[in-house]
């Protein structure tokens, strides 16, 4: 989708093999699900009981979502290509792809419209806040998503800033689309700028509202955005 949204800052493409390696993080592992049991009648807990209760949830809630967090990067790879110097988790299960214009593209499983790719171009910039601020560049992305003519609406959700390896600035973008091609999707992006070249990951998955989606799903996309981070 926005593969192509920094090309104003590109004077040349480089295309050539890349030498990268795979490295299993562990053998997946699912999260469990809990089990409802309904009842006729739902039990209400007083004001009182849920004040008593307050400081156990605040304790328990942080370490399930740690829980969770840990079990997804389970199920996750870590790719890095050291040629052209950069480094980013996958899904175990999705695919490595050929696509022209990519440095390189991992695909869903029978969802070839789910997918997490990756491109490098040389850029005359030394750092990516030489071009301008995170909202000038989300602002950026969303003009080049609307021009194009099976976009029927684009709107950005988050716009981020951390730092990567040695201090790298690295910007994280979410926004989502409403296409002719593929209904809406949800884009997470993140971009850098090392050794005078653009490094632009970008993130497509479904998010239609008969299929949207699932939280599990979504913290490991997000696990892959912030793992996007030079190499070098």
């Amino acid at each position: 989708m926005a593969l192509k949204s920094f090309s104003t800052l590109s004077h040349t493409t480089t295309l050539s093999h890349k030498q990268s390696q795979l490295i299993r993080a562990s053998s997946p592992i699912s999260i469990p699900k809990y089990i409802h049991h309904s009842h006729k009648h739902t039990p209400c807990l007083s004001k009182r009981q849920l004040t008593l209760l307050s400081p156990f949830l605040w304790s328990v809630l942080p370490n399930t979502l740690l829980l969770a967090q840990e079990l997804i990067t389970a199920d996750l790879l870590r790719y890095t290509d050291s040629k052209e110097g950069f480094t980013l988790l996958t899904p175990s299960s999705w695919t490595k792809v050929d696509k022209a214009g990519a440095t390189v593209l991992f695909q869903e499983p029978n969802v070839g419209s789910n997918n997490i790719g990756v491109v490098v171009n040389p850029v005359r910039l030394s750092t990516l806040p030489d071009f301008g601020s995170p909202q000038f560049v989300a602002d950026k992305l969303l003009q080049a998503e609307r021009r194009k003519e099976s976009t029927k609406e684009a709107e950005i959700i988050a716009v981020e800033e951390r730092s990567g390896e040695g201090g790298l600035q690295v910007y994280e973008f979410e926004y989502k689309i409403d296409s002719t091609r593929g209904g809406l999707k949800r884009i997470f992006t993140a971009a850098f700028v090392a050794s005078r070249k653009l490094y632009l990951l970008n993130i497509v998955h479904s998010d239609n509202p008969e299929s949207p989606l699932d939280p599990n799903k979504r913290m490991m996309l997000e696990q892959v955005l912030h793992s996007f981070d030079s190499s070098s």
